[in-house]
């Protein structure tokens, strides 16, 4: 089997500087990708910048022989987010490839989260995903081609205690990348999550015992996310956990249920044990896949009662 490349491809990559960003970032460059390395440069709860991490990210990148352009704009407004996307035109005439990869914590009970705590939290991850991709989606709409991949986490998935705000936005980044599956697919765009798990700045006081029991680098996560990124991966919409080595899908899941018209209060306690039934499911690839789940339910509702 060949090797996979990215020769002739364009990916813009926000929060690159470091951590998992930059391991995508060197992992494209090596396969022959163009790189814009986006990074703010600020510390884990987004206050400060600098030039100096996207600048030594591209530094590496062109020092083994690959392409780079280093951009410091934030990710949280529509026009920073289309100075990204400028960068890359400037630079290299198209983009291809884009992961939305910044972002910030700032991690308080729920008890004690406030607007300061939870409104830029869902600037950088949520709305900075949105607007970068918007950036870059009529480009791709017309280019006929488009790679998209969307950083979520199993915090925002599965939850995660003193993440309210973060667990937010990582869920509304799923969401949002369910659409983008919807609206892109005529046009040849592919928009997948993945769910990281890395030993990284932001993560490195937060993994506990795992981080000395396996090996929690950037590097086990990044080929998955660049197998996403490639001309031939055929998957839309989907979400892929990675961390340590292993990588496998997290998926959401529809089951028939109870089908009962004009049901009483008793009739959901009598038949609970059905309705949250996990034995019998479908995973539905649109709002409309998991409606139909009504017409199945009645036809077995129908054939039970025959």
């Amino acid at each position: 089997m060949t090797d996979m490349r990215y020769d002739g491809r364009v990916a813009i990559i926000t929060g690159a500087g470091g951590g998992l960003g930059r391991s995508h970032a060197m992992l494209l460059a090596s396969r022959g990708a163009k790189v814009v390395v986006n990074d703010l440069g600020g510390a884990v709860d987004g206050t400060g910048a600098s030039g100096g991490a996207a600048q030594q990210v591209v530094d590496e990148i062109k020092a083994a022989g690959g392409e780079a352009v280093a951009d410091t704009h934030n990710v949280a407004s529509p026009e920073s987010a289309r100075a990204i996307f400028k960068t890359a035109i400037d630079a290299f005439g198209k983009v291809d490839i884009l992961i939305n990869n910044a972002g910030i914590l700032r991690d308080k009970s729920f008890k004690n989260m406030s607007p300061e705590l939870f409104d830029p939290v869902l600037d950088v991850h949520l709305k900075g995903t949105v607007w970068v991709t918007q950036a870059a989606w009529e480009h791709m709409r017309e280019n006929k081609y488009g790679r998209i991949v969307n950083t979520s986490s199993a915090a925002g998935i599965f939850g995660n205690f003193g993440q309210t705000n973060y667990g937010a936005a990582k869920m509304g980044i799923v969401g949002f990348t369910h659409v983008l599956k919807q609206e892109g697919a005529k046009y040849n765009i592919k928009a997948n999550v993945i769910a990281p798990g890395a030993k990284t700045r932001m993560t490195q006081d937060l993994l506990g015992p795992m981080a000395s029991q396996f090996d929690m680098g950037p590097e086990e996560v990044s080929p998955v996310v660049a197998y996403l990124c490639h001309e031939d991966c055929r998957v839309n919409g989907e979400i892929y956990s990675a961390a340590a080595g292993r990588v496998g899908r997290i998926f959401i899941g529809a089951n028939l249920g109870m089908f009962k018209p004009k049901h009483t209060i008793e009739d959901i306690r009598d038949h609970w044990q059905q309705i949250r039934d996990t034995e019998q499911f479908s995973i539905p690839g649109s709002a409309m896949e998991e409606m139909s789940l009504l017409m199945k339910a009645k036809a077995k509702a129908d054939k039970v009662g025959a």
